[in-house]
């Protein structure tokens, strides 16, 4: 377990719902990564890399929506700007995407 935090960290977190509009190949990363940009509704939208090549196709991401946090500083990636995280759950050398049970309004608050 990671080091134990009080409820006004937690609250600093802006964890939000987006859709993923867009899936590139990111040949520049170090290792096998997806660039993606998500629809982050009133938001915008936003990249983000993402190393989950090996469960998921460029094709299956999009219109697929997960969860994100989207007040990161950005993060040069190689020669990519990643401008917000998104959450999975680490499975061996898998991510497993978190997702929304149910199709919701992008930049919906996640609390």
């Amino acid at each position: 377990m990671s080091k134990e935090i009080n409820f006004d960290d937690f609250t600093k977190v802006d964890l939000r719902v987006g859709t993923i509009i867009e899936a590139n190949d990111f040949p520049e990363a170090r290792k096998p990564s997806y660039k993606l940009v998500i629809d982050f509704g009133d938001l915008g939208k936003r990249q983000s890399s993402a190393q989950i090549t090996t469960l998921y196709s460029r094709e299956e991401l999009i219109d697929k929506q997960v969860v994100a946090v989207v007040n990161f500083s950005p993060k040069q990636i190689a020669n990519f700007m990643s401008e917000c995280l998104i959450l999975g759950a680490v499975q061996g050398d898998n991510v497993v995407l978190l997702k929304p049970e149910n199709s919701i309004k992008n930049g919906t608050a996640v609390s």
